[in-house]
């Protein structure tokens, strides 16, 4: 992904929101509250949205919308949500103005929406000079959504509770192919799912630090998967249009998007494979080690 710029006082540029992938993820419970309890490999992936952010002295929180995508985003979404919330809990008196440009897809699984809040939490802590620290961050993000304390964090990681225990791994560097049917999920109707399994066994992290690279890609299953693709039946189509490249696939998140492994010489690249059904969408990209922003953010002596 592309490195932040500054072009101007104040103003940046490029500030990346990379997506995910749930290499897989269980449902292991459920609380009193009725929030659901998770075990999760979250990866990070070379593609994603970017946010230039500038800003101002008046206060105000603005989002000037990207007209050319032709993708109408709410007024009040999670970039909006995740300044409010900085500025709330900081006390400070500047605001932004924030132009926000998509290339992930909605309803995909992909944690587009997570993403972009959580590069807006940590580019205008730093920016504003607020001086919260990750774990700071993390408590605000957490209320934002589920998946949003992961990108704070911004390290490939194991992932258990509601998002909220955090753990960094290491996993190998790979391609992946990420294939997007045109309909979506609603990610509420998969948890009120009566035929969601909510009891699969939890593991250990040292069982997975322990596997095979060959044998972490087929570890485990997307709990949402059987329920999703009773909504949604062309996630089945996907997957088995990357079954029949030679692939092994399976849904990421709450998905509509699947994913497979491949090999790393794996052509990179933004295409709409001409075979896919209904124009669906193709991306072909590489894992991350760690965020695009990282270094840029958390200087190693204030993580």
């Amino acid at each position: 992904m592309k490195a932040p710029q500054q072009v101007g006082a104040g103003h940046w540029c490029d500030l990346a929101a990379p997506a995910k992938i749930n290499t897989f993820l269980h449902v292991t419970g459920q609380r009193e509250d009725g929030m659901h309890l998770l075990q999760s490999i979250f990866m990070l992936l070379d593609w994603g949205d970017y946010l230039d952010i500038e800003v101002t002295q008046h206060g105000q929180i603005e989002r000037i919308d990207n007209s050319h995508t032709g993708l109408t985003l709410p007024d009040n979404d999670l970039c909006m949500q995740a300044a409010c919330a900085l500025q709330q809990v900081t006390g400070t008196r500047q605001g932004a103005r924030l132009w926000l440009h998509k290339h992930l897809p909605a309803q995909a699984g992909l944690g587009g929406g997570s993403s972009d809040a959580a590069t807006c939490l940590m580019a205008l802590n730093k920016l504003w000079n607020t001086g919260l620290n990750q774990q700071q961050l993390c408590d605000i993000a957490i209320k934002l959504g589920a998946d949003v304390p992961f990108f704070v964090r911004g390290q490939n990681a194991f992932v258990q509770g509601i998002g909220d225990d955090i753990t960094p791994i290491k996993v190998p560097s790979t391609a992946i192919w990420v294939v997007k049917p045109n309909a979506g999920v609603s990610t509420p109707a998969l948890f009120k799912s009566a035929q969601l399994t909510r009891n699969t066994a939890a593991i250990d992290l040292n069982t997975l630090c322990n596997l095979p690279s060959d044998k972490l890609w087929a570890f485990g299953r997307n709990d949402l998967q059987a329920v999703a693709q009773t909504l949604c039946p062309d996630i089945h189509i996907a997957c088995k249009w990357l079954q029949a490249q030679g692939l092994s696939a399976r849904m990421t998140g709450s998905g509509s998007a699947v994913f497979a492994h491949c090999a790393p010489n794996l052509l990179i690249g933004h295409t709409l494979e001409p075979t896919l059904p209904n124009n669906w969408l193709s991306h072909k990209c590489r894992n991350l080690a760690k965020h695009p922003l990282m270094d840029w953010i958390w200087p190693k002596n204030v993580r």
